[in-house]
């Protein structure tokens, strides 16, 4: 299994790579007429499809906290953070006042969405803020709430442990290490909000540099020979650790596969995991098929061209049907 040296290197032909030609071509027509703005299928390390330009940055919206397990990950296999080290020892509060109780929720807590911290956050969507229980209506671990509270506040611990900022940390312990061709240092910043003194962590890829950070998880985080994040680590991170209803489980800011369950109209391997970005973002894992998707939505500039998962489950459902009995 190699790492793709570059996406701009000639495709492998379908066939070649396990996959029925013409079904493929079929899975990549119907995420053009769904409105993706890019798509890319590795098989191997190596392209097998694409759709648009591989080189085209955007936001990656929410799968940036995928990006931030891997460096708490490394950080953690360093000695810096604990898993086990409450909010109250590592002196972490917020505008309005964390209780005593919620000052007991762990750096493992806020890492699996189970911290029961309600506390205003920035950068939230509309869908985050109405899911989002009262304040003080769960004690930590006791619930998983997709919360921006708790992955934000992981921002504000890592950097506080490491003495690095997150920015800085992605390019130089992932971007660089694995070869990504787009990236730049301002495509990494922070985006500061009056409800929170815990700032989100925006990042810009492009498809093919995306694609890279799939198959480090894929390759269980080794890249060239070298491991850049924990073996374990990354295995531990898409274990389901809480039951996500439609969209299956959740692991350590991974989505992951449960029984079947991930996407709606799409039964998926059950190894199957996600990072997922507002507005149809999306970097697919299938270990035990060898393979990588990246589906990228127009989320940059309005009018937005959003790809909403009932589509996402279509193409993912297309796209794994092409392979070859």
């Amino acid at each position: 299994m190699m790492p793709p040296a570059s996406v701009t290197a000639p495709p492998v032909a379908p066939a070649a790579a396990g996959f029925d030609p013409d079904r493929l071509g079929r899975a990549v027509a119907l995420a053009r007429f769904y409105g993706a703005e890019g798509l890319l299928v590795l098989r191997g390390g190596q392209i097998v499809a694409s759709l648009g330009d591989p080189a085209w940055k955007a936001n990656i919206r929410s799968i940036r906290k995928s990006i931030l397990s891997a460096l708490i990950g490394i950080a953690a296999e360093e000695g810096r953070i604990f898993l086990g080290a409450t909010l109250e020892q590592l002196g972490i509060d917020d505008r309005e006042g964390l209780s005593p109780a919620e000052k007991q929720a762990t750096v493992y807590d806020l890492l699996t969405a189970r911290s029961g911290i309600m506390h205003p956050a920035g950068y939230e969507s509309d869908w985050m803020k109405a899911i989002k229980p009262p304040r003080h209506a769960h004690a930590p671990g006791t619930r998983w709430t997709y919360n921006n509270w708790d992955f934000n506040a992981l921002g504000t611990i890592y950097e506080r442990a490491t003495g690095r900022s997150i920015p800085e940390a992605f390019a130089t312990l992932l971007a660089a290490r694995l070869g990504m061709e787009d990236f730049a240092p301002e495509d990494a910043s922070h985006i500061f909000s009056e409800e929170s003194q815990h700032p989100a962590y925006p990042i810009r890829l492009s498809a093919r540099d995306l694609a890279r950070f799939g198959q480090l998880w894929l390759q269980d985080g080794a890249w060239e020979g070298r491991q850049l994040v924990p073996a374990p680590w990354v295995r531990l991170s898409v274990q389901p650790i809480s039951d996500a209803g439609q969209d299956g489980a959740y692991g350590y800011m991974w989505w992951v596969c449960r029984d079947g369950v991930h996407y709606p109209g799409a039964i998926l391997p059950r190894d199957s995991f996600s990072a997922r970005g507002w507005g149809g973002h999306l970097l697919l894992v299938v270990p035990s098929l060898d393979l990588v998707l990246v589906h990228r939505a127009q989320t940059e500039v309005e009018p937005y061209r959003t790809v909403d998962k009932f589509a996402l489950g279509r193409i993912l459902a297309a796209t794994l049907g092409s392979i070859a009995a």
